[in-house]
């Protein structure tokens, strides 16, 4: 239900706010305002982005929890898909979502609700080897070899 709320609310205040905007400082400049916000956005995640794809990488390297490289990775991901979504709303959004303070915040409190049980990195344990490791279970049965079919060669098969 909250999905489609959002679905249907956000545009209606897209709507309002392109209409209250519009009316005070006029068309071009409002849709200067959404096409500046575009570029300046997209730099901004491009390099927030390959800043956070830098901790990630040391946190591997390192073999450090990667928690929170990926959830701020993932976080200007979302922030960047709404600074490209035409609208001051998302744009503000978008933007806020940018600011590190508030990604630690939101991820603070994602980690709250999330727990896991076990992190492991690294290659699987090895079992100890067992001296009956060599043996196969089975079951056999014999075929007698005197057995002869009971009907001729079908010509698909040499008999």
């Amino acid at each position: 239900m909250r999905l489609l709320l959002a679905f249907v609310a956000v545009p209606l205040i897209e709507i309002a706010l392109f209409i209250q905007v519009g009316g005070l400082i006029g068309l071009w400049p409002t849709l200067l305002i959404v096409l500046a916000t575009a570029i300046l956005g997209s730099w901004l995640v491009r390099t927030q982005g390959a800043h956070e794809l830098g901790r990630l990488r040391q946190s591997f390297s390192t073999l450090q929890d990667p928690a929170e490289p990926l959830a701020n990775g993932a976080m200007i991901l979302f922030a960047g898909a709404l600074l490209l979504t035409p609208g001051f709303f998302t744009d503000a959004c978008g933007f806020a979502l940018l600011v590190p303070a508030i990604r630690a915040r939101v991820f603070r409190a994602i980690k709250a609700r999330v727990r896991f049980t076990q992190f492991e990195m690294g290659p699987q344990p090895q079992r100890p080897a067992h001296p009956d490791d060599r043996v196969i279970d089975g079951e056999f049965e014999t075929i007698d070899p005197e057995k002869r079919p009971t009907h001729g060669p079908s010509g698909w098969t040499r008999h």
